[in-house]
């Protein structure tokens, strides 16, 4: 039987090389990710491969560069949780102070509105009641307060649907903020999610 083998030297030497590749490829890895988080930029595995000049199947199948990928994205997610907590906590109170803005508003429109209402009936009343008594520009002036009113009434009516409107929106908004954070918390908490 007759097998070749390579000499000893040589297979040590490739070995050798073969090791300082990989170890040169795991530092250009560890620095591309620290240039990552320099930039605040997503660690994925297809950014590393660009960054650090390596394939993908070599940061798939080496271990080494596996743990380091793996702390990369812990670290990340960790800042990124705590980031998107804040700003989720900031605009769910820009939301809800605005929805609560809204109605508070909506309720002093429909205040006003009844007030304005209860007025023009007692305005009408009177004219009713004294029409034969006014002269011509009695009569005028009550007529002139009395469209001032409807006209009042009908611009507190539409500032009344203006606010509605935007109260329904800020009600919408906040459940899309809801369930934004709610799809966030479920991102964060599941297993395998790549941050």
């Amino acid at each position: 039987m007759n097998t070749t083998s390579v000499p000893a030297p040589r297979t040590t030497a490739a070995l050798a090389a073969r090791r300082h590749r990989t170890e040169a490829a795991l530092q250009r890895v560890r620095e591309a990710i620290a240039r990552l988080r320099r930039e605040k930029a997503q660690v994925s595995v297809a950014a590393l491969a660009r960054r650090a000049n390596v394939s993908r199947t070599f940061l798939y199948d080496n271990p080494e560069a596996r743990a380091v990928i793996a702390s990369a994205r812990t670290q990340a997610g960790e800042r990124r949780v705590h980031l998107l907590a804040e700003q989720d906590d900031e605009r769910e109170a820009t939301w809800r102070e605005r929805a609560l803005n809204a109605e508070d508003a909506l309720k002093a429109t429909h205040g006003e509105i009844l007030a304005q209402r209860t007025r023009i009936g007692e305005l009408l009343g009177q004219v009713r009641d004294l029409h034969a008594e006014w002269s011509d520009d009695a009569i005028q002036r009550i007529s002139a307060q009395n469209t001032t009113l409807k006209q009042r009434i009908r611009q507190l009516t539409a500032d009344n649907r203006t606010l509605d409107e935007r109260l329904k929106a800020a009600r919408t908004n906040l459940r899309f903020q809801d369930r934004r954070v709610a799809d966030l918390e479920a991102r964060i908490i599941g297993p395998g999610t790549e941050i």
